[in-house]
């Protein structure tokens, strides 16, 4: 099964790219976004791999960095709405399509 991401959440993972570089190293954000990748191919060969949340979705966090990938299985995809940090206020992509 293939993954896609929201808008939001590709400007989350920019963000956190961002960060990362800024506050860290390039190292450090080369690896948050292997570890993104890795994640998101986990979730999409194993759908159900994530703790149910509402409204049908689920989260399933990245191993090393705060983030929590919350996302939607649908028929063909896993839609990824949301690239959460950890320290968001819990919930805030609930208005997310």
């Amino acid at each position: 099964m293939n993954y896609r991401l929201s808008s939001e959440a590709e400007e989350e993972v920019e963000q956190a790219v961002d960060f990362y570089t800024q506050q860290a190293s390039k190292l450090v954000a080369l690896a948050f976004l292997a570890e993104f990748a890795r994640t998101a191919r986990l979730v999409a060969a194993n759908p159900g791999i994530g703790t149910r949340t509402s409204r049908g979705r689920r989260r399933f966090p990245l191993h090393r960095f705060p983030y929590s990938l919350i996302y939607r299985v649908e028929e063909d995809c896993i839609c990824i709405g949301a690239v959460a940090h950890h320290s968001r206020r819990p919930g805030y992509w609930g208005g997310r399509a």
